[in-house]
């Protein structure tokens, strides 16, 4: 069965930075594609990040590239998401999980003030 864990968020004021971790068990990380997700305006939620497989290419979306990198460790089982210059619209709990599988964790809350 896949779990996936997400953690390290927390309260930040803007331009600060945070680093979310993902790890996950019940599957190998290297041969999925893994992305953060968090809300987007309305409902459902909003793709932040992917790392692909096997080759790790990193894509972002438009609004936090430069600013987000995605990577793994080394023993290729845990995600991070480590975000920098943190913006008040950044606020949100950020999920992890498999892309094109649905799949996320309970997520981790990341909430940035002004």
């Amino acid at each position: 069965q896949v779990q996936l864990v997400e953690s390290g968020g927390g309260m930040v004021h803007a331009g600060g930075s945070l680093r979310l971790s993902c790890n996950g068990e019940g599957f190998r990380r290297s041969a999925y594609t893994m992305r953060w997700r968090r809300p987007g305006p309305g409902t459902g939620l909003k793709w932040v990040a992917s790392i692909g497989s096997p080759d790790n290419t990193q894509t972002y979306s438009d609004s936090v590239m430069g600013r987000f990198t995605i990577s793994i460790d080394n023993a290729n089982t845990a995600v991070y998401l480590q975000m920098n210059n943190l913006r008040p619209d950044g606020t949100g709990v950020y999920y992890c999980g498999r892309a094109s599988y649905g799949d996320r964790g309970q997520g981790t809350q990341v909430t940035v003030s002004s």
